[in-house]
């Protein structure tokens, strides 16, 4: 590891435990003792804690702050109570995809937003920007909020061990809750990056160069959690995770070249709100049908697809993968991808082919909201053949 990347609170902790790797500018965990396909089986199964200390956290504050935001993103901000979230995208004039991210209401003019890793320095520049003139106060507070997912079937029964409110409620995606975990001020909210159940921890005011109380809260968690055989699970098992569950990584399955209407995100795009960065653009697109749309691939038979492999349907070729791996859900040697298709070949259960290692793989096409289903319904299907 070169001296320049950056590291997160548990640094010390994790490098004496877990393969290290550089991610995004930070020095982190890759897989723990027990390995990819049991961190991601546990937390399918029970539950797991990740360190994503390496997103971007802000604080937006002022009368103007969510003009701003709604402005910024494609989501209707204002729509948004007290103690609400919302999964938005930014998006710039042609209605490409900045980033994807989520908004949360502190009060009435009070903002929690968080932001993927690779993308934290350009958002902030791009926040800034748009601020100019306006009476908004944007902090960044990623390195003083270490930031821990605890995610599985026992999440929550895990964190309510320590937790100063009673955590299992009605799910509601995006539910903010500022509360004490171990005695600890966080803010919990009720998201998750891999299709299960769960909480985010945003724990508050922790300096980098004291992360005792980081380290402390880490560990109550994993206390908390040791009669349902929690473990730490590192950044391997999190890209599996959200394969299976067909969530979109910024850099690989949505770009700056994709548009949200093309990536089946147009649940975050309210055309009917007053204006927005890139509005026209995907009026316009709206309009016309996206010529291409994002897909979840499941392979019929062995075969693990990686990114970037070409896609063929009807003797021709309909699109390209933009992620892929083998799936801990099923039996071993099947994997699943996501890509993108012509829009003619969109339809769940179309028969698609992956050129995968020079042969043409049979794949079924799914919605990316509900791969994971899919993907339960065949590694049941397989274990009865």
């Amino acid at each position: 590891m070169t001296e320049s990347l950056k590291i997160t609170h548990l640094n010390s902790w994790h490098k004496k435990r877990a393969k290290m790797v550089e991610f995004a500018g930070y020095e982190m965990p890759l897989w723990y003792d027990k390995g990819i396909v049991e961190e991601h089986l546990a937390v399918r199964k029970s539950v797991g804690v990740f360190d994503v200390t390496h997103m971007g956290r802000f604080l937006f504050t002022g009368s103007e702050a969510e003009d701003l935001l709604d402005y910024l993103t494609t989501n209707d901000v204002k729509s948004l109570k007290t103690g609400e979230g919302q999964y938005s995208v930014l998006c710039n004039e042609k209605g490409g995809i900045i980033d994807d991210l989520i908004i949360y209401r502190l009060e009435e003019k009070k903002f929690f937003v968080i932001v993927n890793s690779a993308n934290k320095i350009k958002d902030e520049n791009w926040f800034r920007e748009h601020a100019k003139g306006r009476n908004v106060e944007i902090r960044n507070i990623s390195d003083t909020t270490p930031q821990f997912a605890v995610q599985g079937p026992k999440a929550i029964e895990s964190l309510n061990k320590i937790s100063e409110v009673n955590l299992n409620r009605p799910y509601k995606f995006g539910e903010i809750i500022e509360t004490k975990l171990a005695g600890y001020e966080v803010y919990a909210t009720r998201t998750g990056y891999t299709g299960e159940d769960g909480y985010e921890i945003s724990q508050l005011n922790v300096p980098l160069s004291n992360p005792k109380a980081a380290v402390d809260l880490w560990e109550k968690i994993l206390e908390a959690g040791s009669e349902f055989g929690i473990t730490p699970v590192g950044l391997g098992a999190r890209d599996t995770l959200r394969l299976e569950a067909g969530m979109p990584l910024h850099g690989s399955d949505i770009t700056e070249e994709t548009t949200p209407l093309e990536a089946r995100l147009k649940f975050v795009v309210k055309f009917d709100k007053k204006d927005f960065i890139g509005k026209e653009a995907l009026i316009e697109q709206n309009e016309r049908k996206p010529s291409k749309l994002r897909v979840g691939l499941i392979m019929i038979d062995k075969g693990i697809p990686r990114a970037h492999l070409p896609i063929y349907g009807a003797g021709r070729l309909i699109g390209e993968t933009t992620s892929g791996s083998y799936s801990p859900l099923l039996p071993k040697g099947y994997g699943v991808a996501l890509g993108y298709v012509s829009r003619e070949f969109k339809q769940e259960g179309a028969i698609v082919y992956v050129e995968v290692h020079g042969k043409k793989r049979p794949a079924e096409v799914v919605k990316p909201r509900k791969m994971l289903k899919r993907i339960r319904e065949k590694a049941s299907q397989l274990q009865q053949a």
